[in-house]
């Protein structure tokens, strides 16, 4: 048997290091690329059609307030109200009875039935008074029950409610902290009727995605399909998947909670831009970028003031001394610098070319719509 020279198996080791190295280099590569970039998952994303609350809504009084209801005089239908839910317990009134209720008030009942309850479940409920009560603290409201849209009792409510506020008021001045005349009651409400919710019954289940976005539904149906099997799921839209349901009804909610934990990697989202016109607030995602322009914005201010003048005319005259009103009005434009803002190819470039305005956030909604009509804005303005 011949033996190899001792430098060439030496080169021949280092070969064999090296291609080892190379090939685990490789799959850590691939395996850092198979990973999801900024992966939620698809419970974060979507819902899955049918499972959804409901709203609900009722009619009621609430009574044992101390003084603070309803000024009958004003809220007669409070009184009206209160005739009616004593005729049903037997009691009447004598007709043109003139009944000053300041214990009772007038209130909306509303809640949220969610998906799957069933009788006998609590669920909370907010009570908002809808005439002039001043107070609703301490107060408790009689049975109301609650419907949904189609006219169906839903539920029964029925509790007392604290208020997480104060006031107080005399002589003219009153004080108050939060709001008095609304409030929660946790557990105020029996569910009555369930509301029925067929999951998988036509053998598939529709997943929505909260936002309309073609590249996410896409990649939200590739990964259904990679976890699951080729053919589970298909892209009916830009906002609907279809999956299919497992045969057996019993597999179908571990079936659900397989594809809510999926990891998707949602496609980036459209450059927007998101202004408050009321408040002044502006909002932009990370998408958003501009371009190099040139700005110049200037302020104008109106300053209006009013001094009170007494007119008085001479002893033989015969007018008489009356009291007048003199404006002066100013008006003034600070002047505004031609500004360069450089263009960023980041969200944080953005802001540090928009801040070198130094222009507040009212401003700053003129100047973002000027840049949108010459097209130094590469996003799309939203003004709510």
């Amino acid at each position: 048997m011949k033996t190899l020279p001792l430098a060439l198996l030496q080169r021949l080791q280092k070969i064999q290091a090296a291609v080892t190295t190379a090939f685990r280099l490789c799959l850590l590569v691939l395996a850092v690329s198979g990973l999801p970039s900024h992966a939620e998952r698809l419970k974060d994303l979507a819902s899955i059609q049918g499972v959804r609350d409901n709203p609900l809504i009722g009619y009621g009084l609430m009574v044992g307030l101390d003084g603070s209801g309803d000024q009958t005089m004003q809220t007669p239908f409070t009184t009206q109200s209160l005739n009616n839910m004593l005729g049903q317990l037997g009691i009447t009134v004598p007709p043109g009875t003139n009944m000053q209720l300041k214990n009772v008030a007038a209130v909306m009942v509303t809640a949220t039935l969610p998906p799957f309850a069933r009788p006998g479940q609590s669920i909370d409920i907010t009570v908002s008074s809808m005439g002039n009560a001043k107070s609703l603290r301490g107060g408790t409201l009689l049975m109301t029950p609650l419907k949904g849209a189609d006219g169906q009792v839903y539920a029964l409510a029925q509790g007392n409610m604290v208020v997480g506020g104060a006031g107080a008021s005399a002589n003219g001045s009153q004080v108050k902290v939060n709001q008095l005349v609304s409030g929660r009651i946790p557990s105020g409400a029996i569910v009555e009727r369930a509301v029925a919710s067929p999951l998988g019954g036509d053998g598939t289940f529709m997943v929505e995605l909260n936002t309309t976005d073609f590249g996410t539904v896409q990649k939200a149906v590739d990964a259904i399909n990679l976890n699951l099997g080729a053919g589970t799921a298909k892209a009916l839209d830009a906002r609907v998947i279809q999956v299919n349901a497992p045969v057996r009804p019993e597999d179908r909610v571990s079936f659900l909670a397989r594809i809510e934990n999926i990891d998707v990697a949602p496609a980036q989202a459209v450059a927007k831009v998101v202004i408050n016109a009321r408040t002044g607030s502006v909002v932009m995602n990370q998408a958003v970028r501009i371009l190099d322009c040139a700005v110049a914005h200037g302020n104008l201010t109106v300053v209006i003031n009013t001094d009170p003048v007494i007119s008085q005319p001479n002893l033989l005259a015969g007018g008489s001394t009356v009291l007048t009103q003199r404006s002066q009005i100013e008006l003034n434009q600070a002047g505004a610098a031609l500004q360069v803002v450089r263009g960023g190819a980041s969200l944080a470039e953005v802001i540090k070319g928009l801040n070198t305005l130094g222009a507040n956030p009212q401003d700053l909604l003129s100047i973002l719509q000027a840049m949108k009509a010459v097209g130094a804005l590469r996003a799309e303005l939203e003004i709510i």
